[in-house]
């Protein structure tokens, strides 16, 4: 585990997480939860909440650069995000007697459906290291294209075994039977083939999607955990899994001890594939920027300029005198002068980003020669170079 004040020095990656809203004093607030927060934070990266505002979804670019994603707890997914064929056709008796088993849950919350949706398809797209937690694994199987039960219970129904997935009643300390599948992620980070889970909800994972591989099943079938096998090597930046339970949840009565050694391991994971895909941005980013530098080197280096004995304008000849030119060093002067005339028309034809990058290149190469020419004017043997060395240190 990081501790947090070994990274104040360092910029560390950046792991959106979109909040919930609830009702407060007449008014809405937002927020996420703390073990959450503090998971992320001790494995070494930084939280940025993303408020559940109306429109933020059109706004996510100013959240850049996003170096992973965690999306967990809230309310049911609208269901006609999913609706297909494989709807359960639930009649609407079925369904008024589920709204009043589970009043809060059944709120449908488009715009936090919409935010969600947009920041995991984005994921999904740009193979940004996504973890979800309960609600946020089913976010994960809808932007794939899977499907979910509106309601276990009644889908699933009696003739298995079966699983009670809530307990308001003993909310945190309620746990049922999940069954790992070997040679998973799951199973390498927890080590057993069964766990007792905590559960907070009514609806799940119905159809999978195509791309993911079950990790975790609960006794009534439901599955508990799922992953992309081509999409999980934590060193690489890779990781993108959904999990029904609550990991950063389950802990001992009275303590903040968890219940099995993986489930902070989950997140510890989670974290070092965000800090690997980070680096990776990095480093990408700097290839980019040497690339562009010796396209623009490379673009000055090869111009052509004109040759010495080119008959002159007044405008030049002014120009030279204004130099210093004189007629023993004209010669070198007017090349001085025509090569800084075709730099000037090379850069006119560069885009307003190329020389944003250049000036920015030069302006650090700037301050690398100052530094050195400060270092040398403090030796003795270079102290008659001072008038040489003042245009770098005034620059």
């Amino acid at each position: 585990m990081v501790v947090a004040n070994d990274l104040s020095s360092k910029i560390l990656p950046r792991v959106l997480i979109v909040s919930r809203r609830t009702l407060r004093k007449n008014k809405y607030v937002d927020f996420v939860g703390e073990y959450h927060l503090d998971l992320i934070v001790s494995s070494g990266a930084v939280p940025v909440i993303v408020p559940r505002v109306n429109g933020i979804h059109s706004m996510l670019q100013s959240f850049e650069p996003i170096h992973g994603v965690l999306l967990c707890e809230g309310e049911d997914v609208d269901p006609s995000l999913y609706a297909d064929d494989e709807l359960s056709g639930l009649s609407p008796e079925d369904m008024e007697e589920i709204k009043k088993a589970h009043a809060e849950d059944m709120t449908i919350d488009r715009e936090k459906d919409s935010i969600e949706l947009t920041v995991a398809r984005l994921c999904l797209e740009r193979n940004i290291p996504f973890l979800g937690i309960c609600r946020g694994s089913q976010i994960l199987n809808v932007a794939a294209g899977g499907t979910l039960y509106q309601d276990i219970d009644k889908e699933l129904g009696t003739t298995m075994t079966t699983t009670n997935h809530i307990d308001y009643d003993n909310y945190d300390g309620h746990r049922h039977e999940a069954r790992i599948v070997e040679e998973t992620p799951l199973h390498k980070l927890f080590e057993e083939m069964e766990i007792m889970v905590n559960s907070y909800h009514h609806q799940g994972v119905k159809r999978l999607a195509q791309r993911f591989v079950p990790m975790a099943y609960a006794p009534d079938g439901l599955i508990e955990g799922f992953y992309d096998p081509n999409r999980y090597d934590p060193k690489e930046g890779q990781f993108l899994m959904g999990l029904q339970f609550h990991p950063e949840r389950m802990r001992l009565p009275g303590s903040d001890e968890f219940d099995y050694p993986g489930c902070a391991l989950v997140y510890q994971e989670f974290v070092k594939a965000v800090i690997a895909f980070q680096k990776k941005q990095v480093n990408a980013t700097q290839v980019e920027m040497k690339r562009k530098t010796t396209t623009l080197v490379k673009s000055f280096s090869q111009a052509e300029f004109l040759e010495a004995n080119t008959v002159l304008s007044k405008q030049q000849e002014n120009r030279l005198k204004q130099m210093g030119a004189t007629v023993r060093n004209s010669c070198v002067y007017m090349k001085r002068m025509k090569m800084k005339e075709e730099q000037e028309r090379a850069m006119d034809k560069l885009s307003a980003e190329r020389l944003s990058d250049m000036l920015s290149f030069h302006h650090m190469m700037a301050r690398l020669c100052s530094n050195a020419i400060k270092r040398k004017l403090l030796e003795p043997e270079h102290t008659d170079r001072t008038i040489e060395s003042s245009f770098f240190l005034n620059y």
